[in-house]
């Protein structure tokens, strides 16, 4: 693996390094929630038509992920998050002449080529944390480094919220009072929040990929691995035909879904239940589930010290669905609250399934089918829009019912696997 040299000792500087990826990917992911909010507005959309932003970021993940596979295999862990990097940056600059001609479909493809660059990252982070230590903590392990995901969340959210949020949200009727010149005026001006923003970002990103490709890495190793598998097509082979892999690819699917769902209509949710509340009021409660989700990450993993993942993962998934399914009979504030709250039992549902579905594989297995669960990824487009098209024909109040749904397969999931569990974690 070039970049990269053998050693005895762990070295402080690429674990920060690797972790601070979790970070980064966290500010991306979340950003779209505004962008939701903020290009409903800016370009007059509709629910379905807004949550495209979604379906366009995820969509990259789909598409890059098993390519990132490919690449890692060939060329190591830490070529492809250099490259990955590189992919996440540039996208961030595409944001500037998408602003200036107030293309939403220029918008769009820049969010494909950030999606693109993440598929990277998370495609080499994930397996790389859970070969960090023994096999037995491997679950735990992750969920630790998961934990800065959400401070990554966090920061995105704040971001928006300050940087690209005017706090002016004019209504229909004001709207149709302004001239033409004024309401193009308005337009463009919340077109360009972005531009600044996501310049800072972009190059922040690339400064980072040379940080990164300028450190010396350990090299990763795989001993505590079970065993080695065939090569090529004999490991996707056998992969999909693993109905406890498969299972893991379905359950993270609609998690990925549900998680995405929630966070990205969450302002929409306390606008459309809570009338008078501004963008800027409503992204509050985004933040302060991004919060719980954190809090849920370090509580979780602690928890799992004494409670096995699958357990902990089928008791947080039977909350969540009574928590959306009450945000769905109980518009407004109680139900606000109650997706806020929904972030904290979410919170250990990726980084839990996905080491329940590499666990005790062999080095080709575990980096191909680290890809195919990242591929997962694109439920976060599929059921996001999927939300909107509910929202548009019902309400945003009844959209909620889709995450309800997905979390209904994560319990599935977690109590078929706490009835066949591998050794170790029942």
């Amino acid at each position: 693996m070039a970049g990269t040299a053998p050693t005895d000792r762990p070295s402080w500087l690429p674990l920060v390094l690797i972790v601070s990826l979790f970070f980064l990917w966290g500010g991306a992911n979340n950003l779209n929630d505004v962008l939701i909010a903020q290009f409903k507005k800016a370009f007059v959309l509709s629910d379905f038509r807004a949550g495209l932003v979604q379906s366009a970021f995820y969509l990259g993940y789909f598409l890059v992920a098993m390519p990132a596979g490919m690449y890692m295999r060939r060329f190591g862990y830490k070529s492809a998050v250099v490259f990955g990097l590189m992919l996440y940056g540039v996208g961030a600059l595409l944001f500037w002449p998408a602003a200036e001609s107030a293309a939403y479909g220029l918008f769009l493809f820049a969010l494909f080529v950030i999606a693109s660059g993440l598929a990277f990252l998370e495609t080499s982070a994930n397996p790389f944390v859970t070969l960090l230590g023994p096999r037995e903590t491997a679950t735990r392990r992750l969920n630790l480094a998961q934990a800065f995901n959400p401070l990554g969340s966090i920061a995105g959210i704040l971001i928006g919220q300050h940087f690209i949020f005017s706090g002016i949200d004019h209504s229909s009727a004001q709207l149709a009072a302004m001239s033409a010149v004024e309401r193009t005026a308005y337009y463009a001006s919340e077109t360009r929040a972005v531009q600044w923003p996501y310049l800072v970002i972009g190059v922040a990103v690339l400064c980072w990929a040379v940080l990164i490709l300028l450190t010396r890495f350990p090299k990763a190793t795989a001993s505590h691995v079970a065993s080695a598998s065939a090569g090529g097509g004999g490991v996707l082979r056998h992969l999909l035909g693993d109905r406890r892999f498969v299972g893991a690819l379905f359950a993270q699917f609609f998690y990925v879904g549900a998680q995405v769902g929630v966070w990205s209509y969450t302002i929409r949710y306390v606008q459309a239940t809570m009338p008078g509340t501004s963008s800027r009021e409503a992204a509050n409660f985004l933040t302060a589930g991004l919060v719980c989700f954190m809090a849920g990450r370090f509580v979780g993993t602690a928890l799992m010290k004494y409670l096995a993942p699958v357990r902990l993962l089928m008791a947080f998934a039977a909350v969540n669905i009574a928590l959306t399914l009450f945000a769905v009979f109980q518009p407004g504030s109680p139900g606000a609250y109650a997706l806020v709250a929904c972030s904290f039992f979410m919170s250990v549902m990726y980084p839990t399934v996905f080491a329940l579905g590499v666990e005790g594989r062999g080095d080709d297995e575990r980096k191909l089918g680290s890809a195919l669960l990242v591929m997962t990824i694109i439920g976060g487009a599929v059921l996001t829009a999927m939300m909107g098209a509910v929202s548009d024909m019902s309400s945003i109040a009844r959209a909620m019912t889709v995450p309800a749904c997905c979390f209904a397969v994560v319990l599935l999931f977690a109590w078929q696997r706490r009835r066949h569990p591998i050794e170790g974690n029942a």
